[in-house]
């Protein structure tokens, strides 16, 4: 198995866009400030393909973490491994009873929730993050979703995203292992982020966060390409380019396969 390191490690910063809660002064230091520690990383694949028979993926990340001096006294080193599909829009409904009948009564409008979304960490999640530094790099599932689309016309989207995030650790689509990264030695580590079979085609992006005391000390980031490959991808490029042919092919398909199981269940039936 041969790995690759197609990443890039970066101090922590902010960003205007995925980073909506400014940096204290503090928590944002000089751009030639290089931290401390720093993590070098790779992954066993950058790319996944989907086939026919697609039934699942495993990916495996591995790395060190480099530094110019001894480790440091205080609390230990811990490690968070995210993969984040990419985002789409979504749109929560909730459902009433009325006059017996359950309608959907009201619903929020997510702007960008990822369509898979897994967080691996060395520790439980809460003991080793600080909830400013979370709301920063919106690691946990709850801060997966980036904005709301439109005017939120109920008193409050907690419970809609948090339907959301149960719907799809549910599906597989969301999940939290924690305590499944293995670190030795507040050096080296490793974690295997398994992928289901209901994937979403794109460009997936792998994030590993190196924190000390509740802090991101550096953030590597790397890519992996998931995309239909073979029948799998003839079909899906077919139903988006040529949607009329592939409804002609759909019903043709459906045709025979009906004529061929009554011309069998005739034949089963003489004596």
């Amino acid at each position: 198995m041969t790995g690759t390191a197609h990443g890039q490690s970066t101090v922590p910063q902010t960003d205007a866009d995925a980073f909506p809660i400014p940096a204290t002064p503090a928590a944002n230091p000089p751009s030639d400030v290089q931290p401390a520690e720093t993590v070098v990383a790779g992954l066993s694949s950058d790319s996944v393909a989907i086939t026919a028979s697609f039934d699942g993926s495993e990916i495996l990340i591995y790395g060190a973490i480099k530094r110019e001096t001894p480790i440091p006294p205080g609390p230990p080193l811990q490690v968070i491994v995210t993969v984040e599909a990419p985002s789409g829009g979504v749109t929560v409904w909730r459902k009433e009873r009325r006059a017996g009948i359950w309608v959907n009564s009201q619903a929020v409008r997510i702007g960008a929730a990822p369509g898979f979304y897994a967080v691996a960490t060395s520790a439980p999640l809460d003991d080793i993050l600080l909830p400013e530094w979370d709301s920063r790099y919106r690691i946990s599932l709850s801060h997966a979703m980036r904005a709301f689309a439109g005017q939120v016309a109920v008193d409050s989207a907690v419970p809609f995203t948090e339907a959301l995030i149960r719907i799809r650790q549910d599906e597989g689509l969301y999940r939290l292992d924690e305590g499944t990264v293995s670190l030795i030695d507040q050096t080296l580590f490793r974690a295997d982020v398994s992928l289901p079979a209901n994937l979403v085609e794109g460009a997936y992006k792998t994030r590993i966060f190196l924190l000390r005391d509740g802090q991101v000390m550096d953030v590597f980031v790397a890519p992996i390409n998931v995309r239909k490959v073979g029948l799998e991808r003839w079909l899906y490029r077919l139903a988006f380019d040529q949607p009329f042919l592939y409804g002609l092919m759909s019903l043709a398909v459906a045709v025979f396969a009906g004529w061929g199981a009554s011309a069998a269940f005739r034949k089963l039936r003489r004596p």
